[in-house]
């Protein structure tokens, strides 16, 4: 059976990028509440980002070892269906918010990956960053060799229009997660590139 990727397009900050993305048939958006990141929203932002989204489509929101309490007042305020975590966080803290998140594990330092102590994730995001580092690089991890964790995962890092079928054929990959890879700039999305990404995975 062909199973169909899943796709969330991450670090959106645009309404018209989160309508295109939609229209694109994408099954996620990301907004991203990390200060020192290019492609970082404000509460308001989001809201407008999410008030442009049809009813039900779903929304993840992005931290980095930030206090809880600014977590849930984000996720008081935007209205987040997933929360996930890109820093030095503990299972413990991640699931003390009561919601489905995603754990980023840093492919690039693989001695510093262990998917066991993360069972209580929803998933697992899969990306090309060192630990301590951001994501949205544009790097990709070493892909040969690689053996994915027995539970649900998200492949990222440095996919792009060019490489997307190639991954899928490769990894087969449950679902993706790309943001440079579909950029003008941080934080501004193609319209082309967003087209080319989904053209190139659906037909790859």
């Amino acid at each position: 059976m062909n199973v169909r990727t899943r796709v969330k397009y991450c670090g959106i900050t645009q309404e018209r990028d989160a309508r295109d993305a939609v229209a694109l048939g994408v099954d996620a958006i990301g907004l991203v509440f990390v200060q020192r990141s290019p492609r970082c929203v404000s509460v308001a932002r989001a809201v407008a980002i999410c008030r442009a989204l049809p009813p039900l489509f779903p929304v993840v929101g992005l931290f980095m070892d930030s206090p809880a309490e600014e977590v849930r007042a984000v996720c008081r305020e935007v209205g987040l269906n997933w929360l996930q975590f890109h820093g030095a966080e503990t299972p413990e803290y991640c699931a003390s918010f009561g919601m489905p998140f995603i754990k980023a594990l840093p492919m690039g330092s693989p001695e510093k990956v262990d998917f066991a102590a993360w069972e209580r994730a929803s998933a697992l995001l899969l990306d090309a960053h060192a630990a301590g580092e951001q994501g949205g690089s544009g790097r990709t991890f070493d892909w040969s060799g690689f053996r994915p964790p027995q539970r649900a995962w998200i492949l990222a890092g440095g996919l792009n229009p060019d490489n997307i079928a190639e991954a899928r054929a490769r990894l087969a990959p449950p679902a993706v997660d790309v943001s440079s890879g579909i950029e003008s700039a941080p934080g501004i999305k193609n319209a082309s590139l967003m087209s080319r990404f989904m053209e190139n995975l659906n037909n790859g």
